[in-house]
């Protein structure tokens, strides 16, 4: 049987720890959220980031606009942003509506409030490993790794999915503690193969319940970054947890695996993004 990696457990030490700091050292760090359009989930994944952020003592905002809003009218609201002192972070909650330019918006950040780690150049710093604010889920799997005490130096490690947001900095960012790393993605040959191959396995493809048990090694690390909902309309990831659980030697659930970790860095960043700030004004 598999141990469970609880990302609820390991991301509420990381706001304590966040908490702990800004009381101590008497802080002020603002993170200001973007929402375009009326997605429901996108509403309800704010509320949590907001939520998290009382609880690290954050200051959280929430800009609303409508969903007709053009990149335009987001770039404007990007520029006063980055002019308020009192905002250490900036974040565009995503999806959004089809006639906004993502890429334009993201690129608009200041790059020390871009706490997404979105930016092309924050992307670039990742690359090659010379980076403050990292991709939050990756960061995060990072982060369980580390406090679960498992090494990834030396490891076969197989990332399935090769996104910008989690599958290459994912990538990157386990390259970087020395694992040898394979990128997966729907042109794979010999899938099951390659991920059987993987002392760490990362399924980030967002199809739901993918990852069999025919595709992980026995007492494989298994993260799940899939947020997905199957045939029942019920939460699941990229692993077919009730098959692989048996086999592997750490997995996450789905929820409360990688979401509360990806949600505990972005505190984390913002935290980071202020104190960048902070010494850029000392200067």
């Amino acid at each position: 049987m598999a141990k469970i990696l609880d990302g609820n457990i390991l991301s509420k030490a990381i706001k304590n720890e966040i908490k702990a700091e800004i009381e101590r050292d008497n802080l002020k760090v603002g993170l200001a959220v973007i929402l375009v359009g009326d997605d429901p989930a996108s509403h309800i994944y704010v509320n949590y980031k907001q939520k998290d952020c009382a609880e690290c003592g954050i200051e959280s905002s929430k800009y609303i606009l409508s969903e007709s809003a053009g990149t335009d009218e987001l770039l404007s609201l990007i520029d006063t942003l980055n002019e308020d002192s009192g905002v250490n972070g900036i974040l565009i909650q995503q999806p959004l509506p089809k006639q906004i330019d993502l890429t334009a918006a993201n690129e608009r950040i200041n790059p020390l409030k871009d706490v997404d780690a979105f930016r092309a150049d924050n992307v670039g710093r990742i690359t090659i490993g010379d980076y403050t604010l990292g991709s939050c889920t990756p960061a995060g799997v990072m982060e369980m790794l580390r406090r679960e005490e498992i090494p990834v130096s030396g490891k076969e490690c197989v990332v399935v999915g090769r996104s910008n947001i989690v599958g290459k900095p994912m990538a990157m960012m386990l390259l970087h503690e020395h694992g040898t790393v394979t990128i997966c993605h729907s042109r794979t040959a010999n899938l099951k193969e390659v991920c059987k191959r993987a002392d760490i396995l990362v399924a980030a493809i967002g199809k739901a319940n993918f990852i069999s048990a025919e595709y992980v090694k026995k007492g494989a690390v298994v993260i799940d970054v899939g947020i997905n909902r199957n045939e029942d309309n019920k939460l699941c990831g990229d692993v077919d947890f009730a098959a692989v659980e048996p086999l592997a030697g750490y997995i996450t659930p789905v929820p409360g695996g990688v979401g509360p970790m990806t949600r505990a860095m972005l505190m984390k960043n913002t935290l980071t993004a202020m104190k960048l700030q902070s010494e850029l004004n000392k200067a």
